[in-house]
């Protein structure tokens, strides 16, 4: 019984729902979808930026160079706080600058150009053996050059690999979902060595009619330098040799030689096995598996609001919901037999170090799930790419600042030439009552005191913001200052329906919470 009282005092006085850092090895989630499998034939790929990263958005505008510019190649810019600001940024060296740049969308994984070119993007890691800071790229300033360079997936890859093979590339492994509005790939990069200049990737394209999902594990398997939908620089065989990472006996596997800790010897982890279930559940897909498939072909054809939902999927109601954990046994005493207390231990106010003091006096209390919505996310987009429409509308990024779960989708197209003057700022360091992140984040952070009770009301105000931007998207070329404003009209709806309901809920917690 004192046993029990003890895990009853320590889960009262929990302040969070969990620390993000310790789980900065499983930020960002992508899901990709091939023209074939979606309803109305666009090519969709997606991204979470899981983190305290930057939430200032920018519409960088296309430009030409004349001969002998260069182009600075920087580090640092992704926990900035304006596009002005210049903290922490260095200066890695230059590259030749190309003679035209298109117009991209600058987030801190910068994500789509004028040109229908898309990128989500997911950290693996990798083996620390590999990493070498005094490469110039990391991944964030390869994504910048391919938009502002490419205007295709399969171009993209090979720009940026041939890059980071030069210039060195001084990241942790990374995974980028690159598509066009005719196909998506899946893109995986690593340094080449401790002590070397380059890079080591290897790219993989979704077939037309599949699904695939990216969340924080290499998920690249054969490759076969023959087949057409498989790319990959020279050196990948030889620096898995050199790094002990491949015993060179058998068929090499590229995510079995680059994989890291985490997943445990898988190509997968809980986003990767519930995203394809998902789309796939006759496969029987099994989480005892060694690996699943690179790819699914879905049940049913995938439309936009699909992927949307998923992003705010918690795995309520599923085998892996936390919120339906059992805490302990109690053993029989003179009041009561001896029964098992059942508990929903998952909270918003449970921190890392107070899961790990439960699982420590009752090991097996609480196992974290690692959900696809989570609350330390600072934007998450899912973007969509039409070819049959004019570029300036055929592409679009519905973007989400704040939880996933409980924010509004605003969409932003390759012709949208500038944003809502609320997105020029961050309020990551500081509250900043006017700028975007915290418009919305007021209300979602109050609603979570008593989440069970208020999140209908999230749900209705995201679905109908979403419904209204859907059902208003142009089907025709329009001038950008149009889609400018169709842009801010829906911002403004959003923000207006976010206000409304942060007042209903301090009118709802005013006696007390």
């Amino acid at each position: 019984m004192k046993r029990y009282l003890i895990l009853a005092a320590l889960l009262l006085q929990c302040i969070y729902f969990t620390n993000a850092q310790e789980f900065d090895g499983q930020s960002c989630t992508s899901i990709m979808v091939g023209r074939l499998a979606s309803t109305d034939g666009s090519v969709i790929t997606s991204h979470t930026c899981d983190g305290r990263y930057r939430t200032w958005v920018k519409i960088e505008p296309a430009a030409d160079h004349g001969a002998g510019t260069m182009h600075a190649v920087l580090r640092g810019t992704m926990k900035t706080t304006s596009p002005s600001d210049t903290t922490g940024v260095k200066l890695m060296g230059e590259i030749p600058e190309a003679s035209h740049t298109y117009a991209y969308l600058n987030t801190a994984y910068p994500c789509l150009n004028e040109k229908q070119l898309a990128i989500g993007e997911t950290t693996f890691s990798g083996p620390d053996t590999l990493v070498n800071s005094a490469g110039l790229f990391t991944i964030e300033e390869l994504e910048r050059v391919a938009l502002q360079r490419c205007s295709t997936a399969r171009e993209a890859i090979r720009v940026m690999g041939s890059l980071a093979e030069r210039y060195g590339y001084g990241d942790e492994g990374e995974c980028l979902t690159v598509a066009d509005k005719n196909e998506v790939w899946q893109f995986e990069i690593l340094g080449a060595g401790k002590q070397k200049i380059g890079a080591v990737w290897a790219a993989r394209r979704v077939p037309d009619d599949h699904v695939a999902v990216s969340a924080n594990i290499p998920r690249i398997g054969r490759i076969d330098r023959k087949d057409k939908d498989i790319m990959a620089s020279a050196n990948v065989e030889k620096v898995a040799l050199e790094n002990g990472l491949w015993d060179g006996k058998g068929e090499f596997i590229f995510w079995k030689a680059f994989n890291s800790d985490y997943g445990q010897g898988k190509n997968f982890s809980d986003r990767e096995f519930f995203i394809l279930n998902y789309f796939a559940p006759s496969l029987g897909l099994r989480y005892d598996m060694d690996e699943l498939p690179f790819s699914v072909k879905p049940e049913k054809p995938v439309d936009l609001r699909e992927v949307t939902a998923l992003f705010r999927e918690t795995y309520e109601g599923t085998d892996f919901d936390m919120t339906r954990k059992v805490l302990m046994s109690r053993p029989a005493n003179k009041q009561h037999p001896a029964d098992t207390i059942v508990s929903p231990v998952a909270n918003p106010w449970l921190t890392t170090n107070m899961r790990n003091t439960l699982n420590t006096l009752a090991p097996g209390t609480v196992e974290f799930r690692r959900t696809v919505a989570v609350a330390w996310c600072a934007y998450s987009h899912v973007i969509q790419l039409r070819n049959w429409l004019p570029d300036s509308i055929g592409g679009v990024c519905w973007l989400s600042l704040d939880n996933p779960a409980q924010s509004p989708r605003i969409p932003v197209f390759c012709g949208t030439t500038t944003m809502p003057e609320a997105y020029s700022r961050c309020g990551q360091k500081e509250y900043i009552p006017d700028c975007a992140l915290w418009q919305f984040r007021r209300a979602n952070k109050l609603a979570t005191v008593a989440w069970q009770s208020t999140k209908e009301k999230f749900n209705k105000e995201v679905l109908d913001v979403e419904e209204l931007a859907i059902s208003g998207l142009p089907e025709s070329g329009v001038p950008s200052a149009v889609l400018d404003a169709y842009t801010r009209y829906i911002y403004e709806e959003a923000l207006r329906r976010w206000q409304g309901l942060e007042a209903s809920l301090w009118s709802y917690f005013g006696m007390g919470f």
